[in-house]
């Protein structure tokens, strides 16, 4: 990975940002954990999972489209948290810390073996059997947890590390993608997949040509979504496949902003200017509008949508998301020992395959000569990073419901994910509390 310089100063607001953005998201997600697991192993559990199935239906005439609490939760508002990991990636690829070869090559190759070592470990326990199904589970990373992890460390944590692991979990996201689109798939309707091609192609146009109708936007958007939905392929892609589409980039020259903002200023200036002038004098007003139009040019769609939406699904989407699927029963039957295949594939593919495949791939990359270390950052702090690597949570817990269709096989999955989670976390903050050294005075 490139070495910070000072041309970065723009970059490093805006991660330090999104990094204090996920380390207090990941605190509502716990509390929303706790409390499910709390409910669904009270005396009122029942309540609890008939309140995660209620149904919940749109009609219009005849026809009748329900879905219940969860899977309105877990098809519908998880495409606003696909939506924004995909402008995420986007930015990351386009203008990020994913924009260039090198830059790209540490955290991507150590995404790749983080995902791919995992999978095999997984398969071990669990080829031929029941759970073969679940070797996606194991590969996923929570960015959230595992930054909010990393924040409890404080300053003595380097920036680039904290870059390294954000990146990390970003490809690791586009992986987890790629895994659900490709192989949690069900029977294709080309139909309904021919029809979401061509609202994409109507969307892609409309961006090209800077139609600016909010509503528009929103019915493509839906009509996407409804179109993934009956296609097959779980609904949640359609808020990549949008995602994908809005621009990142700033169109506009800065110069052009800087010397609107100055005339407009100036006008301004030069007038007697009262609350009421602005809205009264046709001159002031013009400038002010002058002065908005220029910054909105500066400013992409993919942006604002990210720094918008980010909060919501951070703090809404996800803690809901946990809330509806984290709530597992800690039986005897679902906590056994020695361990089912499914629990005990999860748990040493997210603990031990995270680790080992996550600094493997990069120490391979870095000798290579694909990578460097980033500045101030020592190998072993790279491995505490890979332990963390293992907390997957958010995403396993999604991956592990649309891998098993038996509830005593979700059941062991998400067992074996918060256990996996928890040591995983545990042993991440550990070794890196170890390998920073002592906090400064």
């Amino acid at each position: 990975m490139a070495h910070a310089g000072s041309g970065d100063a723009t970059d490093k607001g805006m991660f330090e940002r999104f990094f204090h953005s996920e380390v207090s998201s990941s605190l509502v997600l716990i509390a929303a954990t706790v409390a499910a697991l709390v409910w669904a192993n009270s005396p009122w559990a029942g309540a609890y999972f008939d309140f995660a199935h209620t149904p919940i239906s749109v009609s219009w005439g005849e026809s009748v489209f329900s879905l219940s609490l969860h899977h309105w939760v877990n098809d519908g508002l998880m495409v606003l948290f696909f939506f924004v990991v995909g402008l995420e990636i986007k930015r990351e690829v386009v203008v990020g810390q994913l924009s260039s070869l090198r830059q790209a090559a540490l955290p991507v190759a150590a995404a790749i073996g983080g995902m791919l070592v995992p999978a095999v470990f997984y398969m071990v326990f669990n080829h031929g059997g029941v759970g073969a199904d679940g070797w996606g589970v194991p590969m996923a990373t929570d960015i959230a947890f595992a930054l909010g992890i990393l924040a409890l460390l404080g300053k003595r944590v380097p920036l680039g590390l904290k870059v390294f692991l954000t990146a990390l979990a970003i490809a690791d996201d586009l992986g987890a993608v790629m895994v659900i689109a490709l192989f949690y798939t069900d029977d294709l309707n080309l139909l309904a997949l021919g029809i979401a091609g061509i609202l994409l192609s109507l969307l892609l146009v409309a961006v090209r040509f800077g139609v600016r109708r909010v509503g528009t936007y929103l019915f493509l958007a839906l009509g996407i979504w409804f179109a993934v939905f009956f296609s097959g392929i779980h609904a949640t892609v359609a808020g990549i496949l949008v995602a994908l589409l809005v621009p990142v980039r700033v169109k506009d020259e800065p110069r052009r902003l800087i010397t609107v903002a100055q005339e407009s200023l100036q006008r301004l200036a030069s007038s007697k200017v009262t609350s009421e002038s602005l809205i009264l004098e046709k001159s002031q007003f013009d400038a002010l509008v002058d002065l908005s139009d220029a910054t909105v040019r500066m400013m992409p769609a993919g942006l604002i949508f990210e720094r918008y939406l980010h909060k919501t699904q951070a703090f809404i989407i996800l803690p809901l998301f946990a809330f509806f699927n984290a709530g597992v029963s800690l039986s005897a039957d679902s906590v056994t020992w020695p361990p089912n295949p499914i629990t005990l594939g999860i748990f040493v593919g997210l603990v031990f395959g995270k680790q080992i495949g996550v600094t493997l791939a990069a120490w391979l990359a870095v000798k290579g000569g694909l990578a460097d270390l980033p500045r101030g950052v020592t190998w072993g702090q790279i491995y505490g990073a890979a332990c963390l690597a293992g907390v997957g949570f958010t995403m396993s817990l999604f991956i592990g419901e649309l891998a098993f269709s038996d509830p005593a096989h979700i059941g062991e999955a998400k067992v074996g994910i918060l256990i996996a989670s928890l040591c995983a976390g545990l042993w991440g903050f550990l070794s890196l509390k170890r390998s920073l050294g002592r906090p400064p005075e």
